[in-house]
């Protein structure tokens, strides 16, 4: 394995002609690579070393195995996973294995670039959220539950969280919102956040929750700044976007996110530009992606209301949209239901699950609905 290569992938394959193109695909890439013949071989590598991708032939026996392994293995859970399948096995199937991409035999070198191009770029962005600064700043945690406030100190902080010295009682399910400035910065970032582990008794650990793009920006700049083993991002995916609604948007991307993948999106359209972050609900391999906006601010409902109209009036102008990848979401929560919502495109991401076809037969007829007003109903931005 190449020392200068940063990110490592364990790959679990005996085929020669397989293993000849992520080699040659994932060292284009700068991916190194960990080969493994037997799921035994890996089983073991998987206890020891962290990767940052798992690859799978299941051809092998054991190979499923693998994967549940990695999920509950700690230094592992939250490496990217691509399945490698016969073309036989449905994706439906596919995912349920565990994995986040899939490749279908015969594996070719242009496919399976395309596919490497997207997990790199959350490989990188899985890393950089982790990655930890040791630094000392004061901290005021205002509970949300009534409770008294706290003053701390922070210990590191990362793009996730903080660790922080405290000392007293446990707080964990209680709710805050912690507010504190970066060294060398005049912002104060508030950010909601719930205790996440207890180290001894004078340490524990918060995790930042639904952190706005604006806010996600500051933290990560000011990490790649102060931290040495900074590296750089992959830049942003330029992608179409097709359908809009207050609530979401589908993007066609020749190499779409996983469900579950948190992004960040900037769009742009006659002088009107957004930055939001979403979650993907939907994705069709090698034609687009569902993404539900995390924010529901009224400033956001504004934001996407001005750009709804700018494109309902011009139905010709495309607008500029670019995606970051910003993790997986490994801890899912419960999916909001079609009945809660009376956003159709996002109405259409919770519904019964559709084949790739038939979902965007359901798109096209709700492009031809009325503009979307106040209430949020989807629109055809451009198709």
């Amino acid at each position: 394995m190449n020392p200068a290569m940063n990110l490592n992938a364990l790959v679990l394959s005996s085929d020669e002609k397989i293993v000849r193109v992520l080699r040659r695909t994932l060292g284009d890439l700068e991916i190194g690579v960990e080969l493994c013949s037997d799921a035994d071989t890996a089983l073991r590598k998987l206890t020891r070393r962290r990767f940052e991708a798992i690859i799978v032939d299941f051809a092998g026996e054991g190979s499923s195995q693998v994967l549940r392994s990695a999920r509950s293995a700690p230094c592992n859970k939250q490496a990217v996973a691509v399945a490698i399948v016969d073309p036989a096995v449905g994706l439906k199937t596919a995912f349920e294995l565990g994995s986040h991409f899939v490749l279908y035999k015969p594996v070719s070198v242009e496919r399976a670039k395309s596919s490497f191009r997207a997990a790199r770029a959350l490989m990188k962005s899985e890393r950089r959220h982790n990655a930890r600064v040791a630094v000392q700043i004061p901290v005021v945690l205002r509970n949300l539950d009534g409770g008294p406030n706290l003053k701390v100190t922070t210990i590191d902080l990362s793009e996730g969280g903080m660790a922080v010295g405290i000392s007293g009682r446990r707080h964990s399910a209680e709710r805050w919102q912690i507010a504190f400035s970066l060294p060398g910065t005049q912002t104060t970032l508030e950010l909601h956040a719930e205790f996440a582990w207890e180290g001894t008794a004078e340490q524990a650990g918060l995790r930042f929750l639904n952190v706005t793009p604006d806010a996600a920006l500051q933290l990560r700049e000011w990490l790649k700044r102060n931290s040495p083993e900074a590296e750089q991002d992959d830049p942003p995916i330029r992608c179409q976007l097709t359908d809009l609604s207050v609530g979401g948007c589908y993007l066609e991307i020749s190499t779409p996110f996983p469900v579950s993948s948190r992004v960040t999106l900037s769009m742009r359209a006659a002088g009107v530009e957004i930055r939001i972050g979403g979650i993907v609900r939907v994705m069709h391999p090698d034609k687009g992606m569902g993404v539900e906006f995390l924010e529901s601010t009224p400033d956001h409902r504004s934001k996407v209301e001005r750009l709804l109209s700018v494109l309902s009036e011009n139905r010709t102008l495309l607008p500029e949209l670019l995606v970051e990848p910003e993790g997986l979401e490994f801890e899912r929560g419960p999916r909001p239901v079609a009945a809660k919502t009376d956003d159709p495109l996002l109405q259409l991401f919770y519904g019964e699950p559709l084949t790739a076809d038939a979902f965007h037969e359901a798109l096209q007829k709700q492009r031809g609905m009325p503009t979307p007003s106040a209430t949020g109903a989807a629109a055809g931005a451009s198709a």
